[in-house]
């Protein structure tokens, strides 16, 4: 069974459920480790002061039956307001680096993900209604999030797909879509940033492949990255959504462990080695 999930929300920020019920639910699913990364973002912020005091007391309850993590998914263009909360976002324990918005010339944010109707208006009034140049500027942000944010992994990469079933605005078979997307991957690959397989879209039902898709998940075994497997939950039912679909790409994609954070045992957080094999692929929880 894949027990741990590192890409969780609360109601701290967009989720359903508390972070305590988030943390009982995976204790009934088996979980051994849960990473906690609210969102902070131009449009949503936490109050990171009580964020961290929840995840903190949650750390200490479950201290030796679960290990739990304090992270936070923050947005490239995000910028902490004031010395405090700098301070706080210093205080988690790994970053998840995403993309959610292009910025235009005169700064407005189009937002990749937030609706098709936003992301639409936005192509058209900025890009002139081409969705590759929209699609270029969003990896050339990609490419930024370990420079810019120093992140211990990249989330959801190719987001700018989120509304491509439905729209079909992207050929993501075509150079103009996937060239930008292999460049700022391969920088990413050269910083030894790891990619998670982002379950969310999935197993909430608005897409029919991960994040990254098959295509750029191959490649990225080709050029040597690193994964993880998350399943973006923003309900506790969803803890473990997508995690079959998951191990069964990684395994065709060639992938042969995913990656878990833990403390070490002078309290940093670190990478450890999971086995994606058979017996795994065999028990794996699934979505309920």
């Amino acid at each position: 069974m894949l027990s741990g999930n590192f890409h969780t929300h609360t109601v701290f920020c967009d989720g359903k459920n508390t972070a305590r019920e988030m943390a009982e639910k995976a204790m009934e699913l088996g979980f051994t480790h849960l990473g906690f990364s609210g969102h902070m973002d131009s449009e949503i912020r936490m109050d990171l002061a009580a964020y961290n005091a929840e995840i903190g007391r949650l750390q200490d309850l479950y201290r030796g039956r679960m290990e739990i993590l304090r992270g936070v998914e923050l947005d490239l263009l995000y910028t902490p307001q004031g010395d405090e909360e700098a301070a706080l976002l210093r205080q988690m324990e790994y970053l998840i680096g995403s993309v959610h918005y292009v910025e235009a010339g005169d700064g407005t944010l189009i937002a990749v993900d937030d609706s098709a109707e936003r992301l639409t208006k936005g192509c058209e009034r900025y890009f002139d209604g081409d969705y590759y140049r929209l699609a270029r500027a969003y990896y050339e942000l990609e490419a930024g999030v370990y420079d810019r944010l120093h992140c211990t992994f990249a989330g959801h990469f190719d987001l700018i797909t989120r509304f491509n079933d439905d729209l079909h605005f992207l050929d993501e078979s075509d150079p103009r879509y996937y060239k930008p997307a292999l460049e700022a991957m391969e920088y990413l690959v050269s910083e030894g940033v790891p990619f998670e397989i982002n379950c969310g879209a999935v197993n909430r039902g608005r897409k029919a492949e991960l994040y990254p898709n098959r295509f750029l998940l191959g490649k990225l075994k080709e050029m040597g990255g690193e994964i993880l497997i998350n399943s973006d939950a923003h309900h506790k039912d969803l803890l473990n959504g997508g995690f079959e679909t998951a191990v069964r790409t990684a395994l065709d994609s060639g992938f042969t462990h995913t990656n878990f954070l833990e403390h070490s045992a002078d309290g940093k957080t670190v990478f450890r080695q999971v086995p994606l094999d058979a017996e795994l692929q065999m028990h794996c929880t699934g979505a309920l």
